[in-house]
């Protein structure tokens, strides 16, 4: 496995000496890869001498609370039996470690004992007898006992100023906490375990095991936090985590997975794994900001990494970016605590729901007045009810009465959901508003027989279960040394209020613990040999590959986009997405493909933060961030979750794109300015 380098190079030889290949497979384990592009990529790379791993992701909380909450793995258990199937056939076949973090979705302790009994069952499985790994799982699990302190002594805070003060009333409801881990326990458990095989690790953030792969083999010194080669290198290895960390997302067309050979100044090149896809400087400056309130300044354990200076160049094989420039800044430097980010929780009651479409223009007309008419009717015949309910609806095709007047034909798709503190309750509520929608009157009808389509699935009204909320999403104040991993086995006392521990009910005396096992009946005296090199594999990066400054090509004619004439932003910019920056926040980026067209719109004046907020109905003082990129032709802007007028965490009652990737509309049609249409064509 792999060896630490301790010899010290110049600068000149630090830029062109690889530190390792790192291969991500796929952007997230569970959502399957493409085994041979990774075979084909191991195969060139491992032949190069070069230490190179296969590191991943697993966690994200883009998909609500429910995995913290209610213990729920972010995939089927199936899906991640599939992928480790294939990623350790390729540890054992080409002798690489596999490392990822945040397992099972959230990464809490139990999920991660999960996956290791999966790499178990994989190792046991008949023609798997050589197999033999040596697996560390690491826990980030939080007591509740810890948080409480520091809650007490003011060290715990909001992550964002849209994350609402923690209350002692929120870490109650809690049913499990994690703590995103720094890079710190990985370089740990590296040093203390230098034959590893299989690094399972619990919640981290995202670059964590990327910037620590580096750090190791590197043998950077963290202490030397004030030197700024030590803050280049740690800025470059997080700035490759980051966006290696979504896999090839960073290519256009979006790969599966994708490749970066990092070098010991911090510098590297990054290119897609699949052969017809290619990183550009723009595509790859782009997904640094992805998910992001910011796209300059982006925060993380024990500081935070500045991208204003780094710079991307296009190499000679159109496919691949060198990246350079990143600068970490640690939380020391300015006499700042370590902090990590609490993530949690809680159950709020218990949802069910209906669903079905309405088509009569008549009842279309007035829908909104049924509407109110099926709440009544649901809330007098639950007035004596035991407990609480809520009752709401999404619709889906409702036009305004202009829109409406113009088109011969309409229909409205409904889901009816209600929230209750009871599963009975729940679905007594939604039975009943389901039936007034159907058999409800209303003014001209016609329609006797039913006012709504349903049967889908074969089911009237669906029962959800449990419906969750986000409880924590704050950093924490660690106390020095806290960041690291505990070696030792360092368990006492039961814990308390059912705290998280490494699979038994103790309580810890540090933050983060390991476990260490062999799997597996394989010899491990039996030498390993990587397989042999494929001459002219398009993955191959010339290390001393000449270099090419970054092209962008303005548009010339009168056709932009594809369009004509521009009439609305939808038609000038190259990317429009939105996505939640966190479960607080939603973001937007706007990335144009022509240089020209980016200045003119920046000059401009139409993306400002009286624009966004106008177009989003917010008061300016709302707006989190705003500003244009330079390094990948693009704005920016970073504003509150809203549900129902208010602030809110995604997921929950009433959630219909959690994931916030539906929010950018707005955005695509607004409107050109004439002076700048004018400049364009």
């Amino acid at each position: 496995m792999p060896t630490a380098i301790t010899d010290q190079t110049n600068d000149v030889e630090a830029s062109s000496t690889p530190l390792c290949h790192v291969v991500t497979p796929v952007g997230m384990l569970g959502y399957g890869l493409k085994e041979d592009e990774t075979t084909a990529a191991l195969r060139f790379y491992v032949a190069t001498g070069v230490p190179t791993a296969m590191i991943l992701d697993s966690g994200s909380t883009d998909s609500g609370p429910d995995r913290l909450a209610q213990g729920i793995m972010g995939c089927p258990r199936t899906a991640y039996v599939r992928d480790l199937r294939k990623l350790l056939k390729l540890v054992h076949e080409f002798h690489v470690p596999l490392i990822f973090s945040s397992a099972g979705g959230d990464g809490t302790d139990e999920h991660v004992r999960e996956i290791v009994n999966v790499i178990e069952e994989i190792a046991a499985e008949k023609g798997n007898e050589g197999y033999s790994f040596k697996t560390v799982a690491i826990f980030s699990g939080i007591d509740k006992a810890v948080i409480r302190e520091r809650l007490a002594a003011g060290e715990i805070s909001g992550c964002g100023a849209c994350v609402p003060p923690l209350t002692e009333e929120d870490i109650d409801a809690s049913t499990r906490v994690v703590a995103q881990m720094g890079p710190e326990p990985f370089i740990d458990t590296m040093k203390a375990n230098p034959d590893f095989d299989v690094i399972v690790g619990g919640r981290a953030y995202d670059p964590a095991p990327y910037v620590a792969y580096c750090a190791y083999l590197s043998g950077l010194n963290l202490d030397d936090w004030n030197s700024p080669e030590v803050q280049r290198q740690f800025g470059g290895f997080t700035h490759m985590g980051k966006i290696l960390e979504c896999g090839g997302t960073c290519a256009e067309p979006k790969s599966h997975g994708a490749i970066a050979t990092v070098y010991t100044n911090g510098g590297f090149i990054i290119s897609p794994l699949t052969p017809t896809a290619r990183c550009t400087p723009v595509s790859v400056a782009a997904h640094t900001m992805y998910e992001k309130s910011r796209p300059d300044i982006l925060h993380g354990p024990g500081g935070y990494f500045d991208l204003n200076s780094a710079t991307y160049e296009q190499l000679p094989d159109n496919r691949s970016i060198r990246v350079r420039g990143s600068v970490f800044h640690f939380s020391k430097e300015s006499g700042l605590p370590y902090q990590v980010k609490l993530e949690a929780g809680s159950i709020v009651g218990y949802r069910s729901m209906f669903m079905g479409s309405v088509r009569d223009p008549i009842l279309i007309k007035q829908f909104d007045s049924l509407i109110d008419i099926v709440k009544g009717y649901a809330i007098g015949q639950h007035s004596n009810a035991a407990g609480e309910f809520q009752l709401d609806f999404h619709l889906y095709g409702k036009q305004d009465d202009e829109a409406a007047s113009t088109t011969s034909s309409q229909e409205i798709f409904l889901i009816g959901e209600v929230l209750a503190s009871s599963q009975e309750l729940a679905t007594s509520v939604a039975a009943t508003a389901r039936i007034a929608v159907i058999h409800g009157s209303y003014p001209g009808q016609k329609a006797t027989s039913g006012n709504f389509a349903f049967g889908i699935g074969g089911k009237t009204v669906i029962e959800l279960g449990p419906c969750s909320k986000f409880s924590m999403y704050h950093l924490m104040d660690l106390k020095d040394g806290e960041e690291h991993l505990s070696l030792e086995d360092n368990t006492t006392a039961p814990a308390h209020n059912g705290a998280n521990s490494n699979g038994v009910d103790k309580q810890r005396k540090k933050l983060f613990t390991q476990s260490v096992s062999l799997i597996g009946k394989g010899d491990r005296s039996l030498p390993k040999l990587p397989a042999a090199s494929t001459n002219g594999h398009s993955n191959g990066v010339k290390s001393n590959g000449e270099q090419r400054t970054a092209i962008t090509t303005a548009v010339n004619g009168s056709k932009l986009n594809g369009h004509a004439k521009p009439t609305i932003l939808g038609d000038l910019a190259k990317v429009v997405r939105s996505k939640n920056a966190g479960p607080y926040e939603i973001t937007f980026d706007l990335i144009f493909e022509s240089r020209d067209t980016y200045l003119k719109v920046k000059e401009s004046g139409l993306l400002s933060p009286k624009t966004i907020a106008d177009a989003y109905n917010l008061a300016e003082s709302d707006i989190v961030w705003c500003g244009f990129f330079d390094p990948a032709q693009a704005f920016k802007a970073t504003i509150p979750r809203i549900r129902g007028g208010k602030r809110t965490a995604g997921g929950s009652f009433m959630e219909n794109d959690v994931h916030g990737s539906q929010q950018h509309l707005a955005l695509v049609n607004m409107k050109l300015p004439e002076d700048l249409v004018a400049a364009l064509v």
